[in-house]
């Protein structure tokens, strides 16, 4: 963890809002950017990124500095640790009590081999749990960046993310923004959008906090097909214009570390 350049945790109050499909499409983007990104999918009983990912047949080894996570590339410009990977199967599911979780979490903060990476990107569980306490505690000594909330626009979505901002005020860990995800249906025909949920919830809840408001991912059916098959929606699809708000974000990144 001492050769990794940042740490962002992207966290939600409530399972369901695309919390690791917006973690998987921050760590391709800030890839495509040049930079050596790892994602730690610390979801113990959901663990989702490999699948997104196409590495659910993919094992780990251990070295003797720790866990090599599985890499993406041959340049090693881009890996991946994730609970799945230690499983039998993907139908086998993780029935632990809070102590083994909170061990395993330990674990995959201090014994990957990550080697040198610029971003390392914390996929974590939803809510405000024990294990959620053991990330931070455990994270704490490496100086995170901070965290990135998610919510839809719905107010039982709002609702738990405002605890979310409390969870991380309360154990001082810096709030980077908010990004409001399923933010309408862009038709791929007349390109009008159409509000599906409600609309606003998330700048609402981030002026109401005093947050950044980071912006607004549409639904988009192409990015749900790509997770499915596991492919790269960065690179499939370069002209479409869900992430802007995601590039736009990485692209302020990038000029925050030149100042």
């Amino acid at each position: 963890m001492e050769k990794i350049k940042h740490v962002i945790l992207v966290l939600s109050g409530k399972g369901g809002v695309g919390k690791s499909t917006v973690a998987l499409q921050l760590a391709l983007t800030l890839n495509k950017n040049q930079y050596k990104v790892g994602i730690l999918d610390i979801d113990l009983c959901g663990p989702s990124i490999p699948r997104m990912m196409n590495l659910s047949d993919k094992t780990i080894y251990q070295c003797s500095q720790g866990w090599v996570p599985v890499y993406v590339d041959d340049q090693k410009t881009l890996c991946v640790m994730s609970m799945a990977f230690l499983l039998p199967s993907d139908k086998d599911p993780v029935i632990w009590r809070g102590p083994k979780k909170n061990a395993m979490i330990k674990q995959f903060i201090n014994n990957v081999y990550w080697e040198e990476l610029d971003y390392l990107i914390i996929d974590t569980p939803p809510g405000t749990s024990d294990e959620h306490i053991s990330v931070i505690e455990n994270i704490a000594p490496y100086n995170p960046e901070g965290a990135i909330l998610i919510t839809t626009p719905q107010l039982i979505s709002v609702n738990d993310v405002r605890r979310e901002i409390t969870f991380c005020r309360k154990l001082k860990i810096p709030i980077l923004g908010l990004f409001e995800n399923m933010s309408g249906y862009i038709c791929p025909h007349c390109k009008e959008c159409s509000d599906i949920f409600s609309q606003g919830g998330g700048q609402k809840l981030a002026e109401y906090a005093n947050i950044p408001f980071l912006g607004s991912i549409p639904l988009d059916p192409n990015i749900a097909l790509c997770s499915e098959s596991g492919e790269n929606f960065i690179e499939k699809f370069r002209e479409s214009s869900s992430l802007n708000c995601i590039f736009e974000f990485i692209s302020k990144l990038n000029k925050s570390e030149l100042n």
